[in-house]
């Protein structure tokens, strides 16, 4: 859906209907509730809906808190639409705010992504999902291909920035360096190349205000800071304390009952440090998941990866939410509690995934938040970000290539080439590259084309 289709008209409210009172936490419920189920296109198109329903339409925020809060969040690790809407939501209602709004941005899609998973797991070797998976594979292929290229065309301005993405598709595809060695280097490489070569580690302008003349709003430019976002030491240990205790609470009770290695302590240890990594997208700690539950962990195959990226695509929220697909699958095939209860095993590992991954999200916007509002100085990308997000051109180039060893040769390179699937991956290709078609009819399109294949070649 189009941010343009989710207004009630498109334009901008006149200044005389503008109304000041503050907000109540039950209409910014149902606001944030409704968010959640219509949240497609990525963060571009999320942050998109928010800028279109709380700067132009409703007047919530002024365009200029807006953007600062958007800064913010751009240079943390996790989904920036979804810490978007957390920060403002904390801003409007303190702390339940915060966590209505994030948790009703994930809560939908991971509902969803749930019930598809289950279909997935129960039925995917039924002919007709098969078909659509079939087709489904080599779209996802594309999508990956895509995220390269136009990530690469925003950051990779110079030779410097190419090079270090060459390193980092090298060192991950070649020697199989782990993902976080490799985005520490980017870091200290883009560090000393922003103090000696500041000109080739300069990040562009970002985001913009449109300069709409749009009234006042309820936090407006001048609006006070609240009194629960005044940065405080005591709060800032507080914070800290309490998402630490959260944090090792659930963790000792996974180890008193599973143990250490058990595989829903593993997937909280490992989704903790994945939440950690997500500088630059979902796209960019996609190829650690898939090092850690494919490689090395075993929750779930390569071609089940490919067919959870695409059903991650296809729901609202946030594509890290492709994750909980990722839990659903391992709990499933590990079974958890028993081969007489894969079902809940798998919903009980996706909620587990789910939790470990974002918890890091309501850190960073609850404890640094106050800061910002504090401080209220424009928030520059760093020249060890431009380093860091470089390296995942290359990163995302290397899971774009797993993926088409994996839908190209799916019984393994000494086996037959599958020119169909080569087929559709580069209608794909044409589809979003040349067309600017969305990544949802895309998918679609595909899966009906594997579909239709299946068809004809049984």
């Amino acid at each position: 859906m189009e941010p343009s289709q989710l207004a009630r008209d498109d334009a901008v409210t006149p200044v005389s209907d503008i109304s000041t009172e503050p907000i109540s936490f039950r209409e910014a419920f149902w606001y944030w509730l409704r968010l959640g189920f219509i949240s497609f296109g990525g963060p571009a198109g999320q942050i998109a809906i928010m800028h279109q329903d709380l700067v132009e339409r409703k007047h919530w925020i002024s365009e200029k808190r807006f953007l600062h809060a958007l800064n913010y969040c751009m240079v943390l690790p996790g989904p920036e639409a979804q810490q978007l809407a957390t920060y403002i939501g904390w801003l409007m209602h303190r702390t339940r705010g915060g966590i209505v709004a994030g948790g009703l941005f994930v809560l939908p899609s991971l509902f969803i992504l749930i019930a598809l998973s289950w279909i997935y797991m129960a039925f995917g070797s039924v002919p007709t999902i098969a078909g659509v998976l079939y087709g489904i594979k080599p779209a996802v292929t594309s999508i990956v291909i895509f995220a390269a290229y136009r990530i690469g065309s925003r950051v990779l301005k110079n030779p410097w920035l190419w090079l270090i993405a060459a390193a980092a598709f090298v060192a991950i595809f070649a020697a199989n360096v782990p993902f976080p060695l490799i985005v520490l280097i980017a870091g200290i490489i883009g560090h000393f190349g922003g103090k000696y070569a500041p000109s080739k580690f300069a990040i562009g302008a970002g985001h913009k205000a449109g300069g709409k003349a749009l009234g006042p709003a309820i936090l407006d430019d001048d609006t006070p800071t609240p009194r629960h976002a005044l940065f405080t030491w005591k709060r800032f240990a507080s914070v800290l304390a309490v998402f630490l205790l959260i944090w090792l609470a659930v963790m000792g009770l996974l180890i008193a009952t599973f143990g250490w290695t058990g595989t829903l302590t593993q997937m909280a240890w490992f989704f903790t440090k994945a939440a950690l990594l997500t500088f630059g997208g979902a796209y960019a700690v996609l190829p650690y998941v898939y090092q850690g539950a494919v490689e090395h962990y075993h929750w779930l195959t390569g071609l089940q990866m490919i067919d959870g990226l695409a059903l991650g695509e296809t729901t609202p929220g946030p594509l890290i939410m492709v994750v909980s697909f990722v839990g659903f699958a391992g709990g499933w095939t590990k079974a958890v509690f028993g081969p007489d209860a894969l079902f809940v095993s798998a919903v009980a590992a996706s909620v587990l995934v789910t939790f470990f991954t974002f918890l890091p999200s309501f850190l960073f916007i609850l404890l640094g938040g106050p800061f910002i509002e504090t401080t209220h100085n424009n928030l520059k990308f760093t020249a060890p970000l431009t380093g860091i997000t470089a390296a995942v051109v290359g990163v995302i180039v290397n899971l774009a290539v797993f993926f088409a060893l994996h839908v190209l040769w799916p019984r393994g390179m000494h086996n037959s080439f599958d020119w169909l699937s080569l087929l559709i991956g580069l209608g794909a290709v044409v589809a979003l590259c040349r067309f600017k078609i969305g990544v949802i009819p895309v998918v679609f399109a595909c899966g009906l084309a594997g579909l239709l294949l299946r068809l004809i070649v049984a």
